[in-house]
Protein backbone atom coordinates (compact mmCIF):
# COMPACT_ATOMS: atom_id res chain seq x y z
CA UNK A 1 0.00 0.00 0.00
CA UNK A 2 1.64 3.36 -1.07
CA UNK A 3 2.23 6.24 1.45
CA UNK A 4 0.40 9.32 1.32
CA UNK A 5 1.47 13.08 0.50
CA UNK A 6 0.85 14.97 2.97
CA UNK A 7 0.56 19.39 2.19
CA UNK A 8 1.24 20.53 5.62
CA UNK A 9 0.29 23.83 5.98
CA UNK A 10 2.75 25.67 9.19
CA UNK A 11 2.61 28.78 11.02
CA UNK A 12 3.08 31.90 9.27
CA UNK A 13 5.27 33.62 12.17
CA UNK A 14 3.23 32.83 15.40
CA UNK A 15 4.29 28.98 16.26
CA UNK A 16 1.23 28.88 18.05
CA UNK A 17 -1.30 28.75 15.53
CA UNK A 18 0.28 24.84 14.59
CA UNK A 19 -2.81 22.76 14.56
CA UNK A 20 -2.22 19.56 16.93
CA UNK A 21 -3.36 17.64 13.35
CA UNK A 22 -0.61 19.23 11.45
CA UNK A 23 1.65 18.80 14.46
CA UNK A 24 0.22 14.54 14.76
CA UNK A 25 0.74 14.52 11.00
CA UNK A 26 4.50 15.77 10.99
CA UNK A 27 5.21 13.57 13.86
CA UNK A 28 3.76 10.13 12.48
CA UNK A 29 5.52 10.88 8.66
CA UNK A 30 8.77 8.89 7.80
CA UNK A 31 10.21 12.03 5.84
CA UNK A 32 9.55 16.08 6.18
CA UNK A 33 10.03 17.52 2.86
CA UNK A 34 11.05 21.20 3.18
CA UNK A 35 11.74 24.63 1.61
CA UNK A 36 14.35 24.78 4.33
CA UNK A 37 15.10 22.35 6.93
CA UNK A 38 17.02 25.30 9.06
CA UNK A 39 13.25 26.96 9.10
CA UNK A 40 11.73 23.83 10.37
CA UNK A 41 14.12 22.50 12.57
CA UNK A 42 12.63 25.28 14.40
CA UNK A 43 9.26 24.45 14.59
CA UNK A 44 10.31 20.50 15.19
CA UNK A 45 12.24 21.82 18.17
CA UNK A 46 9.41 24.14 19.74
CA UNK A 47 7.24 20.99 20.00
CA UNK A 48 9.74 18.33 20.45
CA UNK A 49 9.40 16.60 17.02
CA UNK A 50 12.24 14.17 15.79
CA UNK A 51 11.25 13.45 12.34
CA UNK A 52 14.28 13.31 9.50
CA UNK A 53 13.95 16.38 7.57
CA UNK A 54 15.35 16.60 4.00
CA UNK A 55 15.40 20.23 1.61
CA UNK A 56 12.92 20.63 -1.43
CA UNK A 57 12.74 23.80 -2.54
CA UNK A 58 12.84 25.94 -6.01
CA UNK A 59 15.98 25.36 -7.01
CA UNK A 60 15.59 21.68 -6.46
CA UNK A 61 12.29 20.52 -6.55
CA UNK A 62 12.92 18.53 -9.77
CA UNK A 63 15.57 16.58 -8.89
CA UNK A 64 13.78 15.54 -5.61
CA UNK A 65 10.87 13.98 -7.05
CA UNK A 66 12.13 10.79 -8.13
CA UNK A 67 13.73 10.38 -4.36
CA UNK A 68 10.41 11.11 -2.74
CA UNK A 69 8.19 9.52 -5.06
CA UNK A 70 9.75 6.09 -4.49
CA UNK A 71 9.45 6.26 -1.18
CA UNK A 72 5.77 7.38 -1.51
CA UNK A 73 5.77 4.15 -3.22
CA UNK A 74 7.21 1.99 -0.96
CA UNK A 75 4.66 2.97 1.48
CA UNK A 76 6.85 5.74 3.67
CA UNK A 77 3.87 8.78 4.58
CA UNK A 78 5.78 11.99 3.61
CA UNK A 79 4.42 15.64 5.03
CA UNK A 80 5.58 18.39 2.79
CA UNK A 81 5.84 21.53 4.60
CA UNK A 82 7.03 25.16 3.66
CA UNK A 83 8.80 28.06 5.75
CA UNK A 84 5.47 28.86 6.35
CA UNK A 85 1.63 28.93 5.37
CA UNK A 86 0.76 26.47 2.94
CA UNK A 87 3.04 24.49 -0.16
CA UNK A 88 1.94 25.16 -3.30
CA UNK A 89 0.41 28.87 -2.59
CA UNK A 90 3.63 31.20 -3.21
CA UNK A 91 5.88 28.53 -2.21
CA UNK A 92 7.83 24.83 -3.36
CA UNK A 93 5.56 22.19 -4.01
CA UNK A 94 3.69 21.89 -6.33
CA UNK A 95 5.77 20.10 -9.30
CA UNK A 96 6.23 17.12 -6.21
CA UNK A 97 2.44 17.20 -5.49
CA UNK A 98 1.63 16.86 -9.54
CA UNK A 99 4.13 14.16 -9.57
CA UNK A 100 2.35 12.33 -6.91
CA UNK A 101 -1.34 12.79 -8.43
CA UNK A 102 0.45 11.47 -12.09
CA UNK A 103 2.09 8.70 -10.48
CA UNK A 104 -1.88 7.95 -8.84
CA UNK A 105 -0.07 7.96 -5.36
CA UNK A 106 -2.68 9.64 -2.49
CA UNK A 107 -2.11 13.60 -1.96
CA UNK A 108 -4.12 15.24 1.45
CA UNK A 109 -4.40 18.17 2.56
CA UNK A 110 -4.20 19.59 6.26
CA UNK A 111 -4.87 23.04 6.21
CA UNK A 112 -4.01 25.61 8.58
CA UNK A 113 -2.75 29.64 8.62
CA UNK A 114 -2.40 31.97 5.90
CA UNK A 115 -1.46 35.57 5.23
CA UNK A 116 -4.12 35.98 2.92
CA UNK A 117 -7.15 35.12 5.08
CA UNK A 118 -5.17 36.56 8.71
CA UNK A 119 -5.06 40.06 6.39
CA UNK A 120 -8.57 39.88 5.01
CA UNK A 121 -10.33 39.20 8.15
CA UNK A 122 -9.38 42.71 9.94
CA UNK A 123 -8.81 44.51 6.50
CA UNK A 124 -12.63 45.61 6.08
CA UNK A 125 -12.45 45.30 2.97
CA UNK A 126 -14.89 42.83 0.99
CA UNK A 127 -13.69 39.39 1.30
CA UNK A 128 -16.59 37.29 -0.29
CA UNK A 129 -14.82 37.31 -3.17
CA UNK A 130 -11.37 38.34 -4.04
CA UNK A 131 -8.49 37.41 -6.52
CA UNK A 132 -5.30 36.58 -5.09
CA UNK A 133 -2.29 37.93 -7.45
CA UNK A 134 1.09 36.26 -5.24
CA UNK A 135 3.87 38.34 -5.89
CA UNK A 136 3.81 40.37 -8.50
CA UNK A 137 6.44 40.55 -11.27
CA UNK A 138 9.93 42.02 -9.91
CA UNK A 139 10.76 43.80 -13.44
CA UNK A 140 8.95 47.33 -13.19
CA UNK A 141 7.31 47.01 -16.78
CA UNK A 142 6.17 43.80 -15.89
CA UNK A 143 5.06 44.67 -12.50
CA UNK A 144 2.98 47.68 -14.10
CA UNK A 145 1.35 46.19 -16.39
CA UNK A 146 0.51 43.88 -14.18
CA UNK A 147 -1.41 45.95 -12.06
CA UNK A 148 -2.89 48.03 -15.17
CA UNK A 149 -4.61 44.68 -16.03
CA UNK A 150 -6.04 44.23 -12.57
CA UNK A 151 -7.42 48.18 -12.03
CA UNK A 152 -10.61 47.44 -13.41
CA UNK A 153 -11.20 43.93 -11.01
CA UNK A 154 -13.98 44.75 -8.92
CA UNK A 155 -12.88 42.18 -6.57
CA UNK A 156 -10.85 42.75 -3.97
CA UNK A 157 -6.86 42.02 -4.92
CA UNK A 158 -4.50 40.45 -2.46
CA UNK A 159 -0.79 40.51 -2.98
CA UNK A 160 2.94 39.70 -1.68
CA UNK A 161 5.59 41.71 -2.04
CA UNK A 162 9.36 41.82 -0.74
CA UNK A 163 10.20 44.44 1.12
CA UNK A 164 13.06 45.87 -0.75
CA UNK A 165 10.36 46.17 -3.59
CA UNK A 166 7.38 47.41 -1.39
CA UNK A 167 7.77 51.39 -1.97
CA UNK A 168 8.45 51.05 -6.25
CA UNK A 169 4.93 49.33 -5.62
CA UNK A 170 3.11 51.25 -3.40
CA UNK A 171 3.98 54.53 -5.98
CA UNK A 172 2.89 51.99 -9.21
CA UNK A 173 -0.58 51.46 -7.10
CA UNK A 174 -1.26 54.79 -6.60
CA UNK A 175 -0.13 55.64 -10.22
CA UNK A 176 -2.54 52.95 -11.29
CA UNK A 177 -4.62 52.55 -8.67
CA UNK A 178 -5.15 56.24 -7.58
CA UNK A 179 -6.75 56.85 -3.78
CA UNK A 180 -8.18 53.71 -3.83
CA UNK A 181 -8.44 52.01 0.00
CA UNK A 182 -5.19 49.73 0.67
CA UNK A 183 -4.34 47.54 4.07
CA UNK A 184 -1.03 46.46 4.46
CA UNK A 185 -0.18 44.00 6.64
CA UNK A 186 3.60 43.43 7.76
CA UNK A 187 5.17 40.12 9.96
CA UNK A 188 1.24 39.01 10.67
CA UNK A 189 1.09 37.23 13.77
CA UNK A 190 4.73 37.61 14.76
CA UNK A 191 5.90 40.28 17.85
CA UNK A 192 6.26 43.13 15.77
CA UNK A 193 3.02 42.90 13.49
CA UNK A 194 1.61 45.89 12.01
CA UNK A 195 -1.37 46.75 9.74
CA UNK A 196 -1.64 50.31 7.94
CA UNK A 197 -4.37 51.27 6.30
CA UNK A 198 -5.20 54.41 3.59
CA UNK A 199 -4.21 54.77 0.26
CA UNK A 200 -0.56 53.70 -1.33
CA UNK A 201 0.18 57.34 -1.26
CA UNK A 202 -0.68 57.54 2.16
CA UNK A 203 0.96 54.55 3.25
CA UNK A 204 4.14 55.42 1.06
CA UNK A 205 4.46 58.84 3.30
CA UNK A 206 4.16 56.52 6.87
CA UNK A 207 6.98 54.27 5.57
CA UNK A 208 9.01 56.67 4.35
CA UNK A 209 10.85 57.39 7.70
CA UNK A 210 12.48 54.01 8.27
CA UNK A 211 13.36 50.93 6.15
CA UNK A 212 10.87 48.16 5.86
CA UNK A 213 11.54 44.83 6.77
CA UNK A 214 9.70 41.59 7.54
CA UNK A 215 6.71 39.62 5.23
CA UNK A 216 4.46 41.96 3.47
CA UNK A 217 0.76 41.25 2.74
CA UNK A 218 -1.10 43.73 0.81
CA UNK A 219 -5.00 44.11 0.28
CA UNK A 220 -6.33 46.31 -2.64
CA UNK A 221 -10.33 47.39 -2.66
CA UNK A 222 -11.94 46.41 -5.97
CA UNK A 223 -12.88 49.03 -8.57
CA UNK A 224 -16.29 50.78 -9.01
CA UNK A 225 -17.35 52.88 -11.75
CA UNK A 226 -16.34 55.93 -10.19
CA UNK A 227 -12.72 54.37 -9.52
CA UNK A 228 -12.39 53.47 -13.28
CA UNK A 229 -13.42 57.07 -14.67
CA UNK A 230 -10.98 58.54 -12.08
CA UNK A 231 -7.72 56.44 -12.85
CA UNK A 232 -8.57 56.96 -16.64
CA UNK A 233 -7.99 60.61 -16.25
CA UNK A 234 -4.97 59.80 -13.93
CA UNK A 235 -3.57 57.55 -16.25
CA UNK A 236 -4.19 59.61 -19.56
CA UNK A 237 -2.34 63.07 -17.32
CA UNK A 238 0.33 60.70 -16.46
CA UNK A 239 1.25 59.48 -19.99
CA UNK A 240 0.52 62.81 -21.16
CA UNK A 241 3.30 64.52 -18.77
CA UNK A 242 5.74 61.27 -19.59
CA UNK A 243 5.51 61.85 -23.43
CA UNK A 244 6.14 65.45 -23.12
CA UNK A 245 9.27 64.65 -20.83
CA UNK A 246 10.44 61.78 -23.14
CA UNK A 247 10.09 64.39 -26.32
CA UNK A 248 11.93 67.56 -24.94
CA UNK A 249 14.50 64.60 -23.32
CA UNK A 250 14.88 63.48 -27.14
CA UNK A 251 14.90 66.87 -28.40
CA UNK A 252 12.02 66.48 -30.96
CA UNK A 253 12.98 62.73 -32.05
CA UNK A 254 9.88 61.03 -31.55
CA UNK A 255 10.98 57.51 -32.33
CA UNK A 256 13.63 57.92 -29.27
CA UNK A 257 10.88 59.60 -27.31
CA UNK A 258 8.16 56.77 -27.98
CA UNK A 259 11.32 54.30 -26.61
CA UNK A 260 12.31 56.65 -23.33
CA UNK A 261 8.15 57.29 -22.49
CA UNK A 262 7.12 53.04 -22.83
CA UNK A 263 10.34 52.41 -21.19
CA UNK A 264 9.45 54.90 -18.15
CA UNK A 265 5.49 53.84 -18.13
CA UNK A 266 6.20 50.06 -18.40
CA UNK A 267 3.78 49.79 -22.16
CA UNK A 268 4.74 48.57 -25.28
CA UNK A 269 5.92 50.92 -27.48
CA UNK A 270 3.17 50.07 -30.06
CA UNK A 271 0.21 50.03 -27.15
CA UNK A 272 1.53 53.45 -26.07
CA UNK A 273 1.39 54.62 -29.80
CA UNK A 274 -2.34 53.64 -30.14
CA UNK A 275 -3.09 55.20 -26.46
CA UNK A 276 -1.29 58.57 -27.74
CA UNK A 277 -3.64 58.32 -30.71
CA UNK A 278 -6.31 58.26 -28.71
CA UNK A 279 -5.16 60.88 -27.03
CA UNK A 280 -4.60 62.87 -29.60
CA UNK A 281 -0.91 63.43 -28.83
CA UNK A 282 0.50 61.53 -31.53
CA UNK A 283 0.83 64.90 -33.83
Amino acid sequence: MPGTLFVVATPIGNLEDASPRALRVMRQATLLACEDTRRTAQLLERFGLTVPTVSCHRFNERERLEELLQRLRDGQDVALVSDGGTPGVSDPGRLLVNAALEAGLPVSPIPGPTAVAALLSASGLPADRFVFEGFLPARPGERRRRLRALRSEPRTVVLFEAPHRLLDTLNDLAAIFGERRLVLGRELTKMHETVQRGSAREITQALTAAPVRGEITLAVAGADAADVAGEDEAQASALREAWSAALAASGGDRRDALRRAAKVLGMGRAALWRRLEELGEDS
